[in-house]
């Protein structure tokens, strides 16, 4: 009868506990890689090889996670960064994404950098159920939901962009002569297709050259003497860096003066428009939605404000002039955002339900107006930019904040 009475005792103890409001032992709830202390976040970016430029992209993340340790952590918990090089090469960045996952246990795969290496993981990771969340590159794929749950951009896509810059022409200079150059792989073809949806159905009468080069060539004079043939008064370029510069030079040599507007991966003062010769650079269009550290208006804005004391006393004589300082952060401070909203559930798949249902989240760093914005169906963050001219030895920005939605696959 004791016994039995122990028993029922017990269970109605049992009973109450788990019938307490509030009860956060109920709520718990842990993937690989996150526990009561502790969420281990994964990395690739190239520290090394031909777009080591990047890695400060990592180190600032790096540094932001630190930041935010010093504080207290995410929900009581620390970060726990582990962040690899894979030398901008596919075949090393599925060795270091299986390390991270295999071996190391993480329990997301944050911001990995580049279109050829975050091609090269994206169906191990799905496959995996694993977040491959905010990727840094910009192509159009990464907003599928339907086709790869566990894979979201962050910055806005290369379509986007080019929509927005077809926008402008639509409204600035309607009888425009447009000749495209562009790069010939994905981030390249990207652009071309979000250039003729913004133009509709002038595309065809507005566009007279499309002309690609390769990578892999040493300079892309030939092809600016062949554009300019054609004479169009509207040149898009859409290049990376070391071509972007190569473009605007070579149009100065010619004497010939259309009105250009380059890509925002190439918007680079230090890395573009310095060697271009800021004389035969004044004028180019690009467009932004992140705030340049270089630019004097941004010294009493609050956002900037943090920023600037996060790199004094994190990232001591970086150079502040580098938009990585800015990318990293900016992206840093989404997935902190996002873990905070996961609360006690540390579920992959929360992470990525979270992850969808960002609502007007504004990151320190993105211009004013600029917000990101997700849904179920909605894996691209941002998709607003501002146009902006290039005048003297900076960028200027003009005109309203541009959408540039481009459909989810």
């Amino acid at each position: 009868m004791l016994a039995t009475l122990r028993t029922a005792a017990f269970s109605a103890a049992v009973t109450a506990i788990a019938f307490t409001p509030g009860n956060a032992l109920a709520q718990k709830k842990y993937d690989t890689g996150a526990t009561d202390t502790e969420v281990k976040i994964g990395n690739i970016i190239p520290y090394s090889g031909p777009a080591s430029a990047y890695g400060l992209i990592g180190k600032t993340e790096e540094a932001y996670f630190k930041m935010i340790n010093d504080k207290g952590g995410i929900n009581g918990r620390k970060i726990n960064f582990v962040s690899y090089d894979d030398a901008y090469s596919p075949p090393k960045a599925v060795e270091q994404v299986r390390k991270l996952v295999e071996s190391d246990e993480v329990l997301v795969v944050f911001n990995p950098l580049g279109t050829p290496s975050n091609t090269a993981i994206q169906k191990y990771l799905n496959g995996k159920k694993i977040p491959q969340l905010f990727v840094a590159t910009g192509a159009t794929k990464w907003n599928d939901a339907k086709g790869f749950p566990w894979t979201m951009g962050w910055q806005p896509s290369y379509q986007s962009e080019a929509q927005i810059y077809a926008k402008y022409l639509l409204k600035e200079k309607p009888d425009a002569k447009i000749a495209i150059l562009y790069q010939n792989d994905d981030f390249g073809k990207d652009y071309l297709k979000g250039t003729k949806d913004g133009l509709g159905a002038k595309a065809s009468s507005m566009i007279i050259v499309e002309e690609s080069y390769e990578i892999s060539e040493p300079t892309i004079d030939s092809h600016i003497v062949k554009i300019k043939a054609a004479n169009p008064d509207v040149l898009l370029i859409y290049a990376t860096p070391k071509f972007g510069a190569q473009t605007i030079k070579k149009t100065a040599e010619l004497g010939w003066k259309p009105l250009q507007i380059m890509t925002n991966v190439s918007a680079s003062v230090g890395a573009v428009m310095q060697p271009a010769g800021f004389e035969n650079s004044q004028g180019v269009l690009s467009a932004a939605y992140a705030k340049d550290a270089a630019d004097s208006q941004w010294k009493s804005d609050p956002g900037m404000m943090k920023w600037s004391e996060f790199i004094d006393k994190y990232m001591p004589g970086a150079d502040r002039t580098d938009s990585a300082l800015v990318y990293g952060y900016g992206a840093a401070q989404t997935l902190a955002k996002v873990l905070e909203m996961c609360g006690d559930d540390l579920s992959r798949a929360n992470v990525m339900k979270q992850a969808a249902n960002l609502k007007d989240f504004t990151p320190d760093t993105l211009l004013p107006g600029v917000k990101i914005n997700t849904s179920a169906t909605d894996f691209a963050p941002i998709s607003q930019l501002q146009m902006q001219r290039f005048k003297g030895e900076k960028w200027e920005l003009f005109g309203e904040i541009i959408s540039g939605d481009v459909a989810s696959h």
